[in-house]
């Protein structure tokens, strides 16, 4: 039987088949998830060949949920849903203005998003070009995000640092100091909210994820944020058992000169 989703099949009863891929957990926020644009969104991405099948939830946040998802070559993906219902647009305000990548109506919610799902899709461009482990940005569309997944060969998402008993925890550190590194120097962005919450673990390396916020290094709150990422990071650090300073961390991205 072909599976694939057609024009043929767009229409009530395939919004009905759509939301019925969703597990208990996702049916409480359903409708917020999958309205009328996001399935046309779907719809015009599968067309394309980005999304042949879409599966269960992988996570599920305040704002987005991210989804397993099939393309036309059988290659699993990641599929990331920013809800406009309950999306945090002064959040979104805060760090689109004063990047000057990004002209926003900040009265037009829709166009707001756009432009968030349009930062996070440029910012792990920006990453992947500095060599820095981020998953492979495919499309990004409307609210939707299209995006290599991060696993393994049977399916299972890579899991949190936050949840994992990480094997060598001084290199473990010391690859995490040098991706903040070169996302500062290299890719010239500041992430903006680093912490073991964003960093998946995959055959024991780190990734990098949700870049959304992540603003450009000459941005008015850059430093600020390159802060906080630091704060969070040496917290997340002594849990495993690795003491560092504040200044240490910040002294080997300084020294290096982009």
């Amino acid at each position: 039987m072909d599976s694939k989703i057609s024009k043929a099949d767009y229409d009530l009863q395939k919004m009905r088949e759509i939301k019925r891929l969703k597990s208990v957990e996702d049916k409480r926020t359903g409708s917020e998830v999958f309205d009328r644009l996001t399935l046309e969104t779907l719809y015009k991405l599968a067309k394309q060949g980005h999304i042949n099948l879409l599966k269960g939830a992988i996570s599920t946040g305040k704002e987005a949920n991210v989804f397993k998802g099939i393309n036309d070559q059988g290659n699993l993906v990641a599929v990331k849903i920013y809800r406009v219902s309950t999306s945090d647009f002064k959040k979104m305000q805060y760090y689109i203005q004063g990047d000057p990548r990004f002209k926003v109506n900040t009265s037009n919610k829709r166009q707001m998003i756009k432009t968030w799902v349009m930062k996070e899709f440029r910012n792990l461009k920006r990453a992947e070009e500095a060599k820095i482990p981020v998953p492979h940005p495919i499309v990004a569309k409307n609210n939707v995000l299209v995006m290599e997944f991060i696993g393994d060969s049977h399916g299972n998402p890579a899991p949190l640092m936050r949840e994992t008993e990480v094997a060598n925890p001084k290199e473990f550190v010391d690859e995490i100091i040098d991706i903040v590194v070169k996302l500062y120097n290299n890719a010239e962005i500041v992430h903006g909210d680093l912490s073991s919450f964003n960093i998946l673990i995959r055959d024991d390396k780190p990734v990098i994820i949700d870049v959304s916020q992540a603003v450009v290094r000459d941005h008015p709150l850059a430093l600020e944020l390159l802060k906080r990422d630091i704060e969070n990071l040496i917290r997340d650090f002594k849990k495993i058992g690795i003491n560092i300073s504040i200044d240490e961390v910040k002294s080997k991205i300084m020294d290096v000169k982009g």
